[in-house]
């Protein structure tokens, strides 16, 4: 199956070649600009130094901005199991959205109809596991909040792409914001390291603050109706699941 793309090169790739086996992620993000064509701009001028393999435009079409095989600049400093530098393992899907700084709004329906045929491809084309589907926020816990907790991971999942739990969402309710003890918040991080988020954090932030965001990142992940960055026995109860999917 062949993609329609539209061609826009960025020079911000490394110039060396890896294998497709090194394909082992795609990352998703959103642009987080003010518009389309500023974010457009950002990805394939000099001077950013930024990049990805795709864009997907509002209105669905497919931007190709680094071919596959070269090494993209879209995650910059991060960290997932015991992978660090995910540039070099990735390809990085950049889609349209102004993010959390400029209004952060629901992607549209044309963008995630390509987005689903473009995971597809890719994921049958290098045999990418679907544990290997994350976000930035996900390997860049302290840095990103992108794709954020408007995006459709629980849709993409029931399209075999990549990971969601199988909890009834009337059970979880009635655990929302129920209180844990501290051996239940040990558990809560011990999966949390297992699934794959980093377990070091820069010595210039407190280790509070570094869970606070770790546990956010969960929450923009996989209980997106409240990122509050407290650990209740909902995010508790999602965490448990999802260990065995991810394990």
């Amino acid at each position: 199956m062949a993609l329609k793309t539209i061609l826009n090169y960025s020079p911000n790739f490394n110039p060396k070649k890896r294998t497709s086996k090194q394909i082992k992620f795609i990352i998703f993000h959103y642009t987080g600009m003010k518009s389309e064509s500023d974010a457009l701009k950002r990805l394939t001028e000099i001077q950013s130094e930024v990049s990805c393999h795709y864009l997907i435009k509002n209105n669905g079409e497919i931007v190709k901005i680094v071919p596959d095989l070269y090494i993209a600049w879209h995650a910059g400093k991060s960290s997932w199991k015991n992978y660090k530098s995910l540039n070099q393992n990735s390809i990085g899907i950049e889609i349209t959205n102004p993010g959390h700084e400029y209004g952060y709004k629901n992607f549209t329906q044309k963008q995630i109809t390509t987005l689903v045929k473009l995971s597809k491809f890719l994921i049958k084309k290098y045999k990418i596991n679907p544990k290997n589907i994350l976000g930035h926020s996900d390997i860049a816990v302290l840095r990103k909040k992108d794709p954020g907790e408007k995006f459709p991971w629980e849709y993409l999942a029931k399209n075999k792409i990549g990971i969601w739990h199988t909890l009834n969402k009337q059970d979880l309710l009635k655990n929302r914001k129920l209180k844990i003890s501290k051996v239940e918040e040990n558990i809560f991080f011990r999966n949390l390291f297992k699934i794959g988020y980093s377990k070091t954090f820069p010595k210039n932030i407190g280790r509070n603050k570094y869970l606070i965001e770790l546990i956010k990142s969960f929450q923009r992940r996989f209980r997106q109706e409240l990122v509050d960055g407290k650990i209740d026995q909902e995010s508790l109860l999602i965490n448990k699941s999802l260990i065995k999917a991810y394990n």
